[in-house]
């Protein structure tokens, strides 16, 4: 019997805690897009003018362009349309390509995703394995080394070092492919297709995996570090408890903590993409599609991105409280 009341207590707080949680997320979706979506429209620049030109522009198709996209209404106008679009699950259409904002998200999304997925799922691995032994052998040889080759990669641009890998392995050496996700000229189906993607995945992946891993390097050693220098640990080191099972029992548990934190957020910027790298690898992936609409401030792709990346970061947030309470049940009681 009591039991069943510890468990629907337990399921009543987190009923309870999710639910605070979700309208803690909405209160920040809604201030970020109201905060972006003025911002943005407040930018210098004229999308209208920019589409018309710049050498002897129309003033009539002008006028007439910014009647069609609304443009003509005040700010605080436009936000109510834009909201009563998203609540109709349109989010308005692009004024360059004069498609559904919506749709051209959705064929962007999943180049990005393949990148940056790809890249910081490897980059977890290595960093946080890395770190860990790391900070197991503080002041070592292999400590220190590693060390110092983070700091190198980590103060090194990866618009640069992407540049330079590609100099490398495409220009001098020819391994990979220069730009691109596909050999367009091949045409490959099925498999051959699969293949050929991952091919032309090697080099951006690999710079964006050098770039990442000392982030995720230093938030695992010094998130072990701190705890192995806890008086817990020390007092289980006197009772003679080995250390294998210390670390692996209580250390390693209360460390992943942040790195948990880390990864969260990580995933729910996924969707913006790598800017310059999609740039300087012609990736057609959110990173080219958000550049090339700030260049031309195409105000629904901008503020569609930015409404989509904020319900992600809400998302995650919410699911990084879910595995800090599955990782440590003390969570759950405070």
């Amino acid at each position: 019997m009591s039991n069943q009341v510890d468990k629907c207590s337990v399921g009543g707080f987190m009923k309870r805690y999710l639910g605070r949680r979700a309208m803690t997320g909405i209160l920040m979706v809604l201030i970020s897009v109201c905060v972006n979506f003025t911002l943005v429209r407040l930018a210098p620049g004229d999308p209208i003018r920019i589409m018309a030109g710049t050498d002897n522009p129309n003033l009539e198709q002008i006028a007439v362009m910014t009647e069609k996209y609304g443009l003509d209404k005040s700010i605080p106008e436009q936000f109510v349309l834009f909201v009563q679009g998203i609540l109709r699950g349109d989010l308005g259409f692009s004024y360059l390509n004069d498609e559904p904002v919506l749709d051209l998200i959705m064929q962007k999304l999943g180049a990005t995703l393949m990148l940056s997925l790809t890249a910081m799922v490897i980059s977890v691995i290595i960093g946080t394995f890395l770190g860990v032994q790391a900070a197991r052998r503080n002041g070592s040889w292999f400590d220190r080394i590693v060390c110092s080759i983070s700091y190198v990669f980590d103060s090194t641009p990866g618009f640069w070092l992407g540049m330079m890998m590609m100099l490398l392995f495409s220009s001098r050496l020819r391994w990979f492919p220069t730009s691109g996700m596909v050999d367009l000229r091949a045409g490959y189906t099925g498999f051959r297709r699969i293949l050929d993607i991952a091919y032309h995945l090697v080099l951006p992946v690999t710079t964006l995996v050098l770039v990442q891993v000392p982030y995720y390097f230093r938030i695992a050693r010094s998130s072990v570090l701190q705890v192995m220098s806890e008086d817990f640990i020390t007092t289980f080191k006197a009772t003679g408890m080995s250390r294998k099972k210390i670390f692996n029992k209580y250390v390693f548990k209360n460390a992943i903590l942040p790195t948990i934190t880390v990864v969260g957020m990580s995933v729910a910027f996924l969707l913006m993409g790598s800017v310059l790298l999609e740039t300087v690898f012609s990736w057609p992936g959110m990173g080219r599609l958000l550049m090339g609409s700030i260049n031309k401030r195409d105000y629904p792709v901008l503020t569609g991105v930015y409404f989509i990346l904020s319900c992600s970061v809400a998302i995650m947030m919410i699911v990084v409280d879910i595995i800090y309470g599955m990782v440590d049940p003390r969570i759950k009681n405070d």
